[in-house]
């Protein structure tokens, strides 16, 4: 549920063969982008989750050391231990464990693959500084092997929760969008395609409640993602409305901190839901 700058944001990504950097509030839908895009497109996803320590042999490449070891166990065994030739032999792509950069830059029958590197604040600048060089040239080097450089570039969207600032360097080389929280009519919108099978008033109220508790200084604020699992398990509880139990039965779903929760149970949560009752009737029938 792309508005139209995002939509433009993409589409020049993929035109001019630039990677997007997407930034934005947990549960706003940036991972979700590139899941999108690779259905369209009928592309391969390829993910890079991120996190703090994050090195070149979990994201590039590292070698399979215990079959080297058999390999060359074996070589001994049969008196082939040619040092020279058994150096190249376990030093070859057969022996190579291909990690999400280096997967990317390999062709693909289908296109080249969407290559998404998730939550890229979390690692550190170090990792960063290499990420830039890859980006640059979409090619990797391996020292026993050489340069692998990919035939046509993958189709890279990288996203940030923005915990900390992605050096420069590296946002110039994107094209970069932040992702908002949806307004109400776009998030009901969203919730309808996701939760065809919920209540309309339902669906409506929980928009609402969820519009207005982003108004309101939480430790955490719900993205749609919360939403959306709130108006699945209130179906599964087979609610029809929202009342005040039903709220304090389930904030858990929607709100991730224990301060956030027990500031909405009870007489806070009413009169969020009175607010929203009032919102519903002077908008009308749906």
């Amino acid at each position: 549920m792309a508005d139209r700058s995002l939509a433009t944001a993409l589409f020049l990504s993929l035109s001019l063969g630039r990677p997007l950097f997407v930034e934005g509030e947990a549960g706003v839908g940036k991972t979700e982008l590139a899941k999108v895009l690779s259905a369209t497109l009928g592309r391969r996803l390829i993910r890079l989750q991120c996190y703090e320590g994050l090195d070149v042999s979990s994201a590039v490449y590292e070698w399979d050391y215990a079959r080297q070891m058999i390999e060359i166990r074996i070589a001994e065994a049969t008196e082939h231990a040619d040092r020279e030739r058994l150096a190249n032999d376990v030093f070859s792509e057969q022996f190579l464990i291909e990690r999400p950069l280096l997967e990317a830059l390999r062709p693909d029958p289908a296109g080249p693959p969407v290559l998404l590197i998730d939550e890229l604040d979390r690692t550190d600048e170090p990792f960063e500084a290499f990420l830039l060089e890859v980006l640059s040239d979409f090619q990797v080097t391996i020292p026993e092997i050489g340069t692998i450089r990919a035939e046509s570039p993958p189709l890279v969207v990288i996203t940030s929760n923005r915990t900390r600032e992605v050096h420069d360097a590296l946002k110039r080389r994107c094209f970069y969008f932040w992702i908002d929280y949806p307004d109400a009519a776009r998030e009901l919108e969203i919730i309808r395609v996701r939760v065809p099978g919920a209540p309309e008033r339902l669906t409506r109220q929980i928009v609402g409640f969820v519009q207005r508790l982003r108004g309101i200084d939480l430790y955490k604020l719900p993205g749609v993602a919360e939403s959306i699992d709130w108006t699945r398990a209130l179906l599964a509880l087979d609610r029809e409305a929202l009342d005040g139990p039903t709220v304090d039965e389930t904030l858990g779903v929607l709100l991730k901190y224990q301060d956030d929760v027990a500031r909405m149970k009870g007489a806070e949560a009413e009169r969020v839901l009175a607010d929203v009752g009032r919102d519903l009737a002077a908008a009308g029938p749906a």
